[in-house]
């Protein structure tokens, strides 16, 4: 299977098991904008909860916030969004078609990396356990002659990216000889910048109405509260502000599904550092974050670091941590280190005094910005991603998500074997026992195991069978997920298996804080 197929049966899956509709789908839907289902909307809100209690939680010195979608039109003005929040686009003449320029030279450059792969696991094969791998890398002409056009194309583009030169970034993609996926053409017109932002009006009439947008971001909302949170809370630096938002962004080249969408979620934390300090601390959450994704369990290797070509306007660093989708390497999360541009910059526009008074220095100063930012959609698709298996068994096959029980939208379902005799009743005793503290459904339709082949559809850790036996000894059959292995368990010690294996506290002690 490729992975496009995979990806293919991945959405797919989504749909037909209730975590993601295309969203006003009975009116042929609306691009790039989805609806999360039953499962979706739980398993999102584990999501949620796993990074907020992480963040809020097990830090002493971050607090949250929930700053509204509207915001005054000068914030967007400070923070340099309606001059600078563009995206460089290219269309294809043949297909009409329209591209993001800095997309096609980045999948271009994916492709050479695949090459050079490709070459190195053939000449694995061809020489066996006697192959030296570092050694044909550097020696190999094919793989050094990939190398060298591909560093070549990412010099120009990282100099055409930083200098805004789009007859250069053009230039690159005829270069490159890159076609329209749709018309196999090269037939491009110019490359030319289009801004992001939805605008919308704010005014009982037409007259007296603002223009104002939807933020295209969450961060501008913390960085308006600085001085609320920082009194109100006494915090003293280094400090952080964390919220869960909605943002929207006009994107022309939405694709690949939930992973680039027009309204979409991110949590982000803002954190306020000493000026000087904030290297050090952009290293540090550099690696808080990339531990935050590998405690999952889906694989060190599947993450990797890539340090930005071109720089934002407020950042002296950023790098991306990237996970790897059936579609390549792509981001979920950033980590900036946006320096003092941000509050500085709302200070000059709003006229009002934002800065830190430090009681050791004695001064005052406006402080520096580390910030994490993940989109949680790209976040949701990623563990879809990750969880989602087709498993052979000896008689044929099963789809199981492979959850970490604490994300599983169902942490158990219990199943009569029949619907008589007491058992329906007792299965729902079972229910009223664990309903209180986590998410658990009754399934009483079809056999056993087509039930056990729709929970583990949906990645529910345990399904509970309540039998003839159930009625003489309060036992019921508990089987497991991930091994299909089944024991028989007291009804009283029901709740302590659920709490123990669908507990946050194993991610949680995994990240060392």
């Amino acid at each position: 299977m490729t992975q496009e197929e995979l990806f293919k049966k991945l959405v797919a899956h989504c749909k037909e098991y209730g975590f993601v509709f295309p969203s006003s789908e009975i009116y042929d839907g609306l691009g790039a904008v989805y609806d999360y289902g039953q499962n979706g909307v739980e398993l999102k809100n584990n999501i949620k909860r796993y990074w907020w209690d992480s963040m809020v939680k097990l830090h002493e010195n971050i607090v949250g916030l929930d700053a509204a979608i509207f915001m005054h039109p000068k914030t967007w003005e400070a923070s340099g969004h309606l001059s600078a929040f563009n995206d460089p686009l290219i269309d294809n003449k043949d297909s009409k078609k329209r591209y993001r320029a800095d997309v096609l030279v980045e999948d271009w450059m994916a492709k050479q990396d695949e090459k050079i792969e490709k070459e190195v696991e053939k000449a694995r094969k061809r020489f066996g356990e006697k192959f030296d791998e570092a050694q044909y890398r550097a020696t190999s002409p094919r793989v050094l002659e990939t190398v060298k056009h591909r560093d070549e194309i990412h010099a120009r583009f990282t100099k055409a990216l930083n200098d805004n030169d789009l007859g250069e970034l053009r230039q690159i993609i005829i270069d490159c000889e890159i076609v329209c996926p749709i018309s196999g053409t090269r037939n491009w017109t110019e490359v030319r910048q289009f801004n992001l932002m939805f605008s919308t009006q704010m005014g009982s009439t037409a007259d007296a109405a603002n223009t104002i947008y939807l933020r295209p971001e969450t961060a501008q909302g913390i960085f308006v509260n600085f001085l609320n949170v920082q009194k109100t809370g006494r915090m003293k630096l280094p400090f952080g502000i964390a919220q869960i938002g909605k943002a929207f962004r006009n994107e022309i080249v939405a694709r690949q599904f939930i992973f680039r969408m027009r309204e979409f979620e991110q949590m982000e934390m803002q954190f306020f550092v000493r000026p000087g300090t904030e290297m050090e601390w952009w290293n540090t959450w550099k690696e808080r974050r990339m531990a935050w994704h590998r405690a999952l369990g889906f694989g060190d290797d599947n993450y990797q670091f890539h340090d930005h070509d071109k720089l934002a306007h407020y950042a002296n660093a950023a790098t991306d941590i990237e996970y790897k989708f059936p579609f390549g390497f792509k981001e979920v999360e950033g980590v900036h280190s946006r320096t003092d541009f941000d509050l500085g910059s709302h200070q000059k526009f709003s006229g009002k005094k934002i800065q830190y008074f430090d009681p050791e220095t004695g001064e005052s100063y406006v402080p520096y910005v580390v910030e994490t930012s993940i989109g949680l959609d790209r976040m949701f698709l990623q563990v879809m991603s990750a969880a989602y298996t087709e498993e052979q068994l000896e008689k044929d096959t099963r789809v199981v998500l492979r959850l970490p029980a604490c994300l599983a939208p169902v942490k158990a379902a219990v199943l009569p074997l029949v619907k008589k005799d007491g058992m329906p009743e007792k299965a729902q005793e079972i229910v009223d026992l664990l309903k209180y503290d986590f998410n658990i459904v009754y399934d009483e339709k079809d056999s056993v195991g087509k039930r056990y082949r729709r929970q583990d559809a949906i990645g529910t850790p345990f399904c509970i069978t309540v039998d003839g036996q159930t009625l003489e000894d309060n036992t019921v059959t508990v089987r497991h997920r991930d091994t299909m292995e089944q024991e028989r368990v007291a009804i009283d010690q029901l709740y302590h298996m659920v709490e123990e294996e669908c507990s946050y506290r194993k991610l949680y002690k995994k990240l060392h804080l």
